[in-house]
Order: structure tokens, then sequence, then C-alpha cells
């Protein structure tokens, strides 16, 4: 039995020592997943032609403030800087945050504000697009069913950022080099 548990010990504190690769393989998984899914989203929002990144198109408004353009008559025109201003912001989020993350630049940072945006585009869903009452849409923790959109896809989500969190980006990464080059001025 000593021998099993040396042999599991020396194993697994060899694997527990590797935090680089788990960063990297976060990091890995989140491009692989998730950058496409947000830039697609991202250029859903922007407006026509070179400049359309700081002039939203209608479906931005539409996606980030659906009861507010409702209530609008459907009129851009009747919404505020405010509204302007947290569209600008989610749509250069949706940008700017995975090509960081995917980059391995002021990733923990990255991922802090992309755990932000997820909550924030799941309460755009749930309150603003009425997704809440939808059960099978929203799901549960500790059902039988583990592929809802909100509770359980959006939990992994979230949790493959936390490991970005506190691991970091990994072996392979512009956060590694910067802190070396850092280190190397001290």
């Amino acid at each position: 039995m000593n021998t099993l548990i040396s042999l599991h010990n020396s194993v697994f504190s060899r694997i527990s020592q590797a935090d680089g690769a788990l960063g990297l393989l976060a990091r890995f998984l989140f491009a692989a997943i998730f950058l496409l899914y947000f830039w697609v989203s991202g250029l859903t929002k922007l407006g026509d032609g070179i400049l359309g990144i700081f002039s939203p198109s209608f479906g931005a408004y539409a996606q980030i403030f659906p009861r507010a353009v409702e209530a609008a008559g459907y009129d851009l025109s009747q919404m505020t800087p405010y509204h302007t201003a947290i569209v600008l912001a989610g749509t250069w989020a949706e940008f700017i945050l995975p090509v960081l993350i995917t980059i391995g630049l002021f990733t923990r940072l990255a991922a802090i504000g992309m755990i932000g945006f997820i909550v924030v585009q799941t309460l755009t869903d749930l309150i603003g697009h009425g997704v809440a009452s939808e059960a099978a849409t929203v799901g549960a923790w500790f059902d039988k069913a583990p592929s809802s959109l909100i509770m359980d896809q959006r939990a992994l989500w979230i949790f493959l950022l936390i490991v970005l969190v506190m691991k970091g980006a990994g072996w392979l990464s512009l956060d590694r080099v910067l802190a070396r080059r850092h280190s190397a001025e001290d």
C-alpha cells in the first residue's frame, strides 16, 4: 500500500507543479470554443462602414437593451448617450477581451472582465429578453440535464475564466514575456 501511495504522490506532485500548462490549456479552450462566438456576436453590433465601431447597429441596442428599444417604439433616436456608451462598451468588450485572453496579455484582468460580461449577458437574457420564464433554457443545477443554456453552460464558461484568473495565462503567453522582462529589469 505504501508503494502505491508513493507512486501516486510522485506522479501527481509533478502534475501539480505544471501550473503553466493549466493556464495555457484554459486559454486554448477559450479560443477554440469562445473566440469566434464573441467575435461574431460583436460583428452583429457594428454599424455600417469603417466607423461602424463607433456607431452601433440597431441590433446592438435591441440585443443589449431590448425593453428600452421596445419602449422607444424601436426608434433609436430616443436612446440616450448612456445607452450608447453601454452598447459601445459591450461591443468593444466582445472584441478586445477575448483577443487579450487568446494571446495571453493581461489575461487575469481580461478574464475578470469576461466574467462580468457573461454575468451581464446572462442578466440581459433572463430579464431583458424574458428567458427567465423558459425553464428548459434556464435549467437548474443538480438536475439530470447538463445542457441548459444558462445555469449549466454559463457556469462552465465562468469556471474556465476563473481558472485563468487564479492560474494566469500559462507558459506560452505575452504575460509571461512581460513578467520575465519586468523581473530582468529589477
